[in-house]
């Protein structure tokens, strides 16, 4: 992509004249806009918009961008955030046993498919598990964690964020339900992969669930952790039609294909700026 380039994110109160005062300020600003989607939600009557541009006036900084743009943030009660597209973000990647997703993140990334920072692996199993995955160099963190110990893991596992300067936890098949505290800590900041088509088939063991009612399509979700198990804000579905000839570990192991895919998507439409939270779900201006 040609360097700088700034994505613009936004949402606030539905009102007339948001896109122009958006694209008037960049344009007096010395800025060329290169792709821009905007979304008005009807049912709650917010507005949503995402705005990738690059200066005309290289001597424009993103700092001074960010300064100007507060008094229009606070004029339409924005939420927002002007980054450079270049400055990647700082990825933490949790894992149990099941490695799939993992391995397709770290192949996503060394292909550069994935623009990220791995900062950590954390998983609750030992190094061992995973003998048969080039990690690199991206350091491995064992936090083992019981009933009794939860509190503790997940005190290790929020200093790791801050020492570590993670932007977004990816719990890549990470098979442990995160408490309260933390999710919050992490709100619009861990994704998380879920072996279902949601909102059916929550909890454990999903595909036998679904064997057991005989569904002819199964899926994953990839959806934003929130302190309901299951019921986050979700960012990507995908399906895969089966039959009655389809047994359990059948269904696992074409939902392995959907969560890796599901999964990947998820993490790309983050990293690049295209969800933003609109209460229980989501806007995502896919490209």
């Amino acid at each position: 992509m040609p360097d700088p380039q700034f994505v613009l994110t936004l949402s606030c109160p539905d009102r007339p004249g948001i896109v122009s005062a958006v694209s008037t300020f960049l344009a007096h600003n010395g800025q060329n806009i290169l792709d821009a989607q905007q979304f008005d939600d009807l049912e709650t009557g917010r507005f949503f918009m995402r705005v990738v541009f690059n200066p005309a006036d290289i001597t424009v900084t993103l700092p001074a961008l960010q300064t100007g743009f507060a008094a229009i943030a606070d004029r339409f009660a924005m939420k927002w955030q002007m980054r450079d597209r270049a400055t990647l973000r700082r990825v933490m990647l949790m894992v149990s046993q099941s490695d799939h997703c993992l391995v397709d993140i770290l192949y996503r990334w060394r292909t550069g498919e994935l623009p990220m920072v791995p900062t950590a692996i954390v998983s609750n199993h030992p190094r061992e598990t995973f003998n048969g995955i080039d990690l690199g160099d991206i350091p491995f963190h064992h936090l083992p964690v019981s009933k009794d110990t939860r509190a503790e893991q997940e005190a290790k596992v929020a200093g790791l964020v801050d020492a570590t300067g993670t932007d977004l936890v990816v719990l890549a098949r990470y098979m442990q339900i995160l408490s309260d505290d933390l999710a919050t800590r992490l709100s619009g900041r861990c994704i998380n992969i879920h072996h279902s088509f949601l909102p059916g088939f929550k909890g454990a063991r999903p595909y036998y669930q679904a064997h057991e009612r005989g569904v002819k399509l199964i899926g994953a979700t990839a959806h934003y952790v929130t302190g309901d198990l299951d019921e986050g804000p979700i960012i990507d579905q995908d399906v895969e039609r089966i039959s009655h000839r389809d047994m359990p570990q059948d269904l696992a192991r074409k939902g392995r294909d959907i969560e890796r895919r599901v999964l990947a998507r998820a993490v790309r439409y983050h990293l690049d700026d295209r969800v933003i939270l609109n209460g229980r779900k989501t806007v995502v201006f896919v490209d």
